[in-house]
């Protein structure tokens, strides 16, 4: 049974009036975190990677069709993780990017810390983001945290996203449906509008 409790719950934004919409691709920039091979067959595959790597290649795909802006960010590492001599560092197909994309390479979780993203997404003239790739809990959240502050309206399309298990801290593990969740509908609290759907991101 619902407790009243939870027939109630309400986000932080619906609270203060200002339930944010689905971005349309035509004022969007198409933001691509970390679509890269160490989640798909390297040492950090994620639950569900195939399909969501197959929606974001849809969404790509119209994403240039409509001429929206796309720029992809890669995590760049000094250890074994996504060392870029390696093949987890490359990109993922279908995110591969295209003569014109903007590709930046990063070294934090924040796609924003210590590269130029900022001044790409200006050169734009364009304020909303549709954001997707991976992980969700760690590099999507901290980079759309971040769009946030620097007054980006974000959408992330959930199923173009993915993360994987974790440690609970208390010797047992939280499945990566349950991390995906709870992320994505953290960051629906006050942060970004959440799409559940792709088809709900309209030309």
């Amino acid at each position: 049974m619902t407790s009243h409790a939870q027939a109630q719950a309400r986000t932080i934004l619906e609270m203060a009036g200002a339930t944010p919409q689905a971005t349309r691709l035509a004022d969007a920039v198409l933001l691509i975190v970390d679509a890269q091979r160490e989640y798909v067959d390297g040492a950090l595959p994620l639950a569900g990677i195939a399909e969501a790597l197959a929606v974001g290649g849809e969404l790509l795909a119209r994403a240039r069709a409509a001429g929206t802006p796309v720029v992809h960010v890669l995590q760049r590492g000094a250890g074994a993780l996504f060392n870029p001599s390696s093949e987890g560092f490359q990109p993922a197909a279908p995110l591969l990017p295209q003569a014109g994309e903007t590709v930046i390479e990063k070294t934090l979780a924040n796609s924003f810390a210590q590269t130029d993203l900022q001044q790409v997404l200006a050169a734009t003239a364009r304020t909303k983001l549709i954001v997707i790739g991976f992980m969700t809990h760690n590099c999507v959240s901290s980079t759309v945290r971040a769009a946030k502050e620097k007054g980006y309206a974000c959408t992330v399309v959930a199923p173009a996203t993915a993360t994987r298990d974790l440690p609970d801290g208390r010797g047992g593990t939280l499945a990566a449906a349950t991390v995906q969740a709870a992320c994505l509908v953290g960051l629906s609290d006050t942060m970004a509008k959440i799409v559940w759907n792709a088809a709900e991101i309209i030309e």
